[in-house]
Parts: C-alpha cells; sequence; structure tokens
C-alpha cells in the first residue's frame, strides 16, 4: 500500500497511477486530518465488486466456505471439460 499527499500525487502523478496499475498497488492520498482519496486499478476494483457480491448472500457464503473446507481436507474431484 502506497500513501502520500495531494501535492506529490500532483507532481508525480504518472509515476503513481503506473505503480497502481502495474504492480496492483492501492493509493491512498491524504488530504487532510482523517480524509483521504484511495486509487486502485481496475482490476483490483473489479474483483472487490465481484468478491462483495458473492458474499452479499449467507447463501453463497456458506457455498463458497463449504468448497474452500473441501478443498483444504482434500475431498474433491476434477472433470474433464467438454470442447464443443
Amino acid at each position: 500500500m502506497l500513501t502520500t499527499t495531494i501535492s506529490d500525487f500532483r507532481k508525480d502523478i504518472k509515476k503513481y497511477l503506473d505503480s497502481v496499475t502495474s504492480n496492483f498497488e492501492t493509493l491512498i492520498i491524504n488530504r487532510g486530518k482523517d480524509t483521504g482519496v484511495v486509487v486502485m486499478s481496475l482490476d483490483e476494483y473489479n474483483s472487490l465488486c465481484a468478491t462483495h457480491h458473492e458474499l452479499s448472500s449467507k447463501t453463497n457464503e456458506k457455498r463458497l466456505d463449504s468448497a474452500i473446507e473441501k478443498l483444504n481436507h482434500n475431498n474433491f474431484f476434477s472433470k474433464d471439460l467438454i470442447e464443443e
């Protein structure tokens, strides 16, 4: 996670944005006492939105937890994909 001030961000905006997109960094721009802005790549944002959606329902959350538990205990099987 990177942090900077608004002044430093303005001076080197390309460097900061390149770091965010290339290195999957999250950038926090401090704007004064207890305020700030978070900058993240579009890929990271989309990933967070998808995770939020998947966990927004208790049913989905339980299914994902169950799948993780099965994987952790090697209780799974594989299937071949059917190509059309």
